[in-house]
């Protein structure tokens, strides 16, 4: 059984998302983009100051770039990949995602 036939959506809707991951990938990889992390956003003056805001933009852009090349192949190669590499993808993105969580609280952080 190969992806496709697991897929029942259309297939814009996969390359909208590709799209947008990658835009924000490039906003943040630029180091711009604070404004979109979501705690980093909310928190107070003293607790941001803890933090290098141009490290944890990148961090997060590659992070998000990750995600973006694994989406992109998934939807490029649907028709050759077997149904199974779902979970090939999704382990790669949750350990994309804890990498992304550690490297954000002990890189990013100001000593």
């Amino acid at each position: 059984m190969k992806l496709s036939d697991i897929s029942n959506g259309s297939d814009w809707v996969i390359w909208v998302i590709v799209i947008i991951m990658a835009i924000l990938s490039v906003v943040f990889i630029s180091g711009h983009g604070s404004m979109l992390i979501a705690g980093y956003n909310t928190a107070s003056d003293e607790e941001k100051a803890e933090y290098d805001a141009q490290k944890l933009c990148r961090i997060l852009g590659l992070g998000f770039a990750v995600i973006t090349v694994v989406i992109f192949i998934m939807g490029l190669f649907e028709n050759v990949l077997p149904a199974s590499f779902i979970y090939i993808a999704i382990g790669i993105i949750l350990a994309d995602l804890v990498v992304i969580l550690v490297l954000g609280n002990t890189i990013c952080k100001k000593r």
